[in-house]
């Protein structure tokens, strides 16, 4: 199944997209899709639904992000060697661990305020893993269990905050509007091999990410395992498991976002997101 959040902010409802690509309803099935909705026991209920009954969400409704609830945000840094060599950073011995602030996270198409002040707004395409069922000190091969499905996630970033301000990445990873997710939710069984998925990123057209989950330092299991000795993973827990080469940052000069910019990226099989770029307007946000 691919579960989706249809409505305006703060009214959202739950839906799905069905095999044909059309938004479909669940109101009439349960109230919001939640951590709650994750587990295994209410996805199997899910999956028994009849979805060509289902009412059709009009296309052009607002997306938010796929699920209400997220408990820990928590991203994976340089899991990529290009994307290390771009940073001018070594590559990381064991995955680099720091949050984002559930505040930042929105729908796949809102749009990216920065931050005020900002000067150095950067992006970064990531497959996001969401967790299904409580998981601590798993194995790798059993992390697949603990996993509820995947989604795209828009790591957005503001380098000057996250490396020149001192203290640690949180700073300019978790600024409002910085978490953009979705547009849906894939069920791990939609997503037989998450290490052999596409994902890219562009900006005003012009494409600047291009790779493939393959090429992850540390994969998805591993991640689930390894983040599970130091965390309780629990339902609703978000993981974003780094980012491809391509960054603003690392363009050769540096390439930031600018009010105006149009985002758009995405992930094989998980939909895509459109930002549009503002500068500092609190308006924006509400």
């Amino acid at each position: 199944m691919k579960l989706l959040r249809h409505g305006p902010k703060g009214q959202e409802k739950p839906g799905l997209l069905d095999t044909a690509g059309k938004l479909r309803d669940l109101s009439a099935h349960l109230d919001d899709i939640t951590a709650a909705t994750l587990a295994p026991a209410e996805l199997d209920r899910l999956r028994k639904l009849d979805i060509e009954s289902l009412p059709i969400v009009p296309a052009g409704t607002r997306l938010g992000a796929p699920y209400r609830g997220t408990g820990k945000f928590i991203c994976v840094g340089l899991n990529y060697n290009d994307h290390a060599a771009e940073s001018n950073q070594p590559v990381p011995e064991e995955p680099i661990l720091f949050a984002k602030w559930n505040s930042c996270i929105q729908g796949p198409d809102d749009p990216i305020v920065m931050p005020r002040g900002s000067t150095k707004t950067d992006w970064e395409v990531e497959l996001g893993i969401v967790i299904g069922t409580r998981a601590r000190y798993v194995e790798p091969e059993e992390a697949r269990r603990h996993i509820a499905g995947f989604c795209v996630i828009n790591d957005v970033s503001e380098r000057e905050y996250q490396l020149e301000r001192c203290g640690q990445w949180d700073k300019g990873k978790g600024c409002d509007t910085f978490g953009p997710i979705g547009p849906w939710l894939a069920t791990a069984d939609e997503v037989p091999d998450p290490q052999g998925l596409h994902l890219w990123l562009d900006v005003n057209g012009k494409r600047f990410q291009d790779g493939n989950t393959r090429t992850m330092i540390f994969g998805v299991d591993f991640l689930v395992s390894y983040i599970s000795r130091f965390m309780t993973l629990e339902p609703g827990d978000l993981i974003s498991t780094g980012t491809p080469p391509g960054v603003g940052l690392g363009q050769k000069p540096p390439v930031y976002l600018k009010a105006g910019d149009v985002v758009t990226l995405g992930i094989q099989g998980l939909g895509e997101q459109r930002q549009v770029v503002h500068a500092w307007d609190p308006a924006l946000l509400d």
